[in-house]
């Protein structure tokens, strides 16, 4: 009975050293050749793709703008609470230039990030130092008394315009102080920059043109409410009340659309895929068919290319729309 047992042991262990020796082996290969891959910085895709642009100013943008939230870490992640974290380890500097080449090879020129994420900033001064051509829209957000700074700083750093931030946009407008956006746009345009002024409320492009400034484009969010995490019509004051509930940013879809309808000045949307609860084709295509000139899409390297398809599509199918291209 024991001989029995040890010869039943000797041939479990056998059979066990004969099943994983292939998978010690491949393991061992795949290590090796991860290391002897090279590992470049920023790799150059040979991909060279078009996208339509418009013009601020005497800037050329892609209609399509590459946003800049995902490559800081601020998500948009309704109550899931490690996605911020996940972010800025996703986006290491290599993977943030591999974005912005991507992009460029795909044809988004533009892009947005906030200055003040020092990190990113010094990123985007490397990038360019070594010949990435990807132009920049600062979305600053600095205190009141810092803004002179923060937009020479901007400046300094070689972007083709500032915008102020859409949570002071619209805590500036809701605090009556229609003076300090006005000076924020003087400031900006002083540099030889474009200048633009972002919401989420419609109460703040239509306050700024109702005090008379003249910011060269607008960044407003537009989306559709048909996601499954929508606010319910009942809970809107609730939203309002509570600014940062992050499932609803466009709370007038349909008025931000007849406001845009009757100006002449450039709209960049953003939000369009309501922080990626609605498909892009259906986001972008809400936007374009109804007046937007421009879109900002966060987007990971992997969806750049299939991002920019879509647009090109839809672009086409919404030529002839209703509001003309104003930029």
């Amino acid at each position: 009975m024991k001989s029995n047992q040890s010869r039943r042991s000797f041939f479990k262990k056998s059979m066990a050293v004969t099943m994983a020796a292939p998978l010690v082996t491949s393991l061992e290969e795949y290590a090796l050749t991860a290391q002897e891959a090279p590992q470049p910085t920023r790799p150059v895709p040979a991909v060279k793709a078009t996208l339509p642009t418009g013009t601020i100013g005497k800037v050329k943008i892609s209609r399509l703008i590459c946003g800049g939230n995902l490559i800081s870490g601020y998500a948009h992640s309704r109550d899931l609470i490690y996605v911020s974290k996940l972010l800025k380890s996703y986006f290491t500097e290599e993977k943030i230039m591999e974005t912005w080449a991507l992009s460029e090879a795909h044809g988004v020129n533009t892009m947005i990030f906030n200055p003040s994420d020092r990190r990113a900033l010094a990123i985007y001064r490397k990038y360019r130092a070594q010949g990435g051509k990807i132009q920049c829209l600062a979305q600053l957000d600095s205190p009141k008394s810092h803004f002179t700074t923060a937009i020479n700083e901007a400046a300094d750093a070689g972007v083709v315009g500032a915008l102020l931030v859409g949570n002071l946009g619209d805590a500036w407008t809701r605090d009556g102080d229609m003076d300090s956006i006005g000076k924020f746009v003087e400031l900006v345009k002083a540099q030889g920059l474009i200048a633009g002024v972002a919401g989420h409320e419609l109460r703040t492009p239509v306050a700024v043109e109702r005090a008379g400034i003249k910011p060269d484009f607008y960044m407003k969010t537009l989306h559709s409410t048909n996601y499954w995490s929508a606010r319910k019509p009942d809970q809107l004051k609730e939203v309002i009340d509570n600014y940062g509930i992050d499932n609803y940013w466009c709370l007038d879809p349909e008025g931000t659309i007849r406001f845009f309808s009757e100006l002449e000045r450039p709209w960049i949307a953003y939000k369009v895929l309501a922080a990626g609860a609605i498909q892009p084709e259906a986001g972008l295509k809400h936007a374009f068919a109804n007046g937007a000139d421009f879109c900002v899409v966060g987007m990971f390297d992997f969806q750049i290319e299939e991002d920019v398809a879509t647009a090109n599509r839809v672009l086409a199918e919404t030529r002839n729309r209703e509001r003309s291209w104003v930029a």
